[in-house]
């Protein structure tokens, strides 16, 4: 890919990103309080005083401090605008020594605190539910060193993951994860979430991709566990606890992370399908036909492409059809790469498991098909309330709900749709309606938890937790699993104040 290419990709890239940001912006307003949306009674925390907001003040200078409602009131709210909470203060510190003296304070205080990277979360992790004061790592962002021989990457936990993405890019470097939010999500929050994202088929998830964590404990004690060795097997592997934690044991400000070598050549394929048991065919094949080459396998049903081409003007390269699979290829030999595509686009066309279909490597049109795809996720919120659903099937079982769930709502809803990552079993379930109410969020849950259990699957995949399903993570973990988080986090935590009402049911 030449360097001009790249930039073109890049910049047609940022202008779809800001015009669907913009839309969805636009189309939601002030959400309820989560406490009253969610009839959530406040632990005995201590409240913040003029005495508290001053000693911040000391510490982070006035400008770090926000306190005005106006400038506090964006990071009260979640991206998908269901969850908001009361915070009056937000902090900006600039190093992991600030960040161990709030906690420390805070945690003298009583006082509880929302750790916060992008806030891109789907679960209402990211904001607070009552007035805990948030943290906010958005100045945290510089790259510390890379290993270009070793791929090593070491960086502050407040940077975006698209900027490292372009920075390990130019080093001949990828980031192993790949996000629709990549723009605004942060890495500290990529790690705290474990997040999973379109690559994971090919380069694994966050606990085999980061090398080191270094992070602070509630009473402000720093952890350093930032080696960025492949191999390193003293003792317990502390970073693992901070990973997928979700900010409640601990709060992640560096991080070290193994970037594979950027791939020579791209390709992409975006195929027609008549059915999913087509889709799980043609998955079997692909993994046959393009081997070490194959680096993601995703599927969307027709009512999951048609919105975001109805509600966002995005171009669907081929006709309409039930549902679709888009193929990326990373390799080191684009007409090697691009030729196995096609052979297997030509041998699924005649077997009939593809209906229609395109591929390309030209970057621009990758991005296009790709804007599509990434952009499921936002189209929904232009139209109405949507419940987001995030969960992991075994294969056979992966697209069971979304028709058992139209079945279910019986025209209450005004669109249901599927789409993800068959690669890794993750699937999204979307439920549209013109607006929240509870008897529509009674029909959902359990229900959907419940169906997810049957098939021993998980209740959340890659977006974690949060706030909206500790009271549902009993249908994937066992009272045993559950027994020992509460421990850890009694042991980490003792004062509760990381992240409360998020992750584990009360204790």
């Amino acid at each position: 890919m030449s360097i001009m290419f790249r930039k073109l990709g890049i910049l047609i890239k940022s202008i779809e990103k800001n015009n669907i940001r913009e839309k969805v912006r636009c189309a939601s307003t002030l959400p309820q309080l989560s406490s009253e949306k969610y009839n959530i009674k406040r632990k005995q925390f201590s409240n913040v005083e003029s005495t508290d907001v001053n000693y911040f003040k000391r510490i982070l200078g006035e400008e770090r401090v926000l306190t005005e409602e106006t400038d506090v009131m964006p990071y009260n709210i979640d991206w998908i605008k269901n969850c908001r909470g009361q915070s009056s203060v937000v902090l900006k510190p600039k190093s992991t020594e600030e960040v161990s003296n709030i906690l420390k304070y805070c945690n003298e205080r009583r006082l509880a605190v929302c750790p916060q990277g992008g806030n891109t979360g789907l679960v209402g992790g990211s904001v607070p539910v009552f007035d805990e004061i948030i943290i906010n790592f958005t100045l945290m962002n510089k790259v510390i060193s890379l290993d270009e021989i070793s791929g090593a990457l070491i960086c502050e936990s407040g940077c975006i993951l698209e900027n490292l993405d372009n920075y390990v890019r130019d080093r001949n470097l990828i980031m192993p994860l790949d996000l629709g939010a990549k723009g605004t999500c942060q890495i500290g929050g990529n790690a705290s979430t474990n997040a999973g994202g379109l690559r994971l088929l090919r380069y694994g998830n966050l606990h085999g991709s980061i090398l080191g964590i270094e992070a602070v404990k509630a009473d402000g004690t720093v952890i350093d566990c930032l080696k960025a060795l492949k191999k390193d097997n003293t003792g317990y592997h502390l970073k693992h606890l901070f990973i997928g934690s979700e900010g409640t044991l601990g709060v992640i400000t560096k991080v070290a992370v193994h970037c594979p070598a950027l791939p020579k050549a791209v390709t992409l394929g975006f195929f027609g399908v008549e059915n999913f048991e087509n889709i799980l065919q043609l998955y079997r094949s692909a993994k046959t036909s393009l081997g070490e080459i194959l680096s993601a396998f995703e599927m969307a049903d027709f009512e999951a492409i048609n919105t975001t081409v109805k509600n966002l003007k995005l171009p669907n390269p081929i006709a309409d059809y039930p549902f679709y699979v888009l193929v990326e290829t990373h390799g080191s030999d684009e007409g090697h790469d691009s030729e196995k595509l096609s052979r297997f686009l030509s041998k699924e066309m005649d077997s009939g498991l593809i209906l229609d279909g395109t591929v390309t490597s030209e970057p621009a049109k990758i991005q296009t098909i790709w804007n599509l795809r990434e952009s499921i996720a936002g189209a929904g919120l232009v139209q109405g309330y949507m419940f987001k659903y995030d969960v992991s099937l075994p294969l056979r079982n992966y697209y069971d709900l979304v028709p058992q769930l139209r079945t279910k709502l019986n025209g209450r809803a005004s669109v249901v749709f599927g789409y993800g990552h068959v690669g890794d079993g993750n699937i999204h379930i979307n439920v549209i309606v013109p607006e929240y109410t509870k008897e529509i969020c009674s029909l959902l849950e359990p229900y959907i938890f419940e169906e997810v259990s049957k098939f021993n699957g998980s209740i959340s995949a890659e977006h974690g937790i949060g706030f909206r399903k500790p009271h549902f993570i009993h249908y994937s973990k066992d009272p045993s699993a559950l027994q020992l988080m509460k421990d850890l986090k009694q042991l980490m935590d003792p004062n509760g104040i990381l992240n409360p009402y998020k992750v584990l049911p009360d204790m």
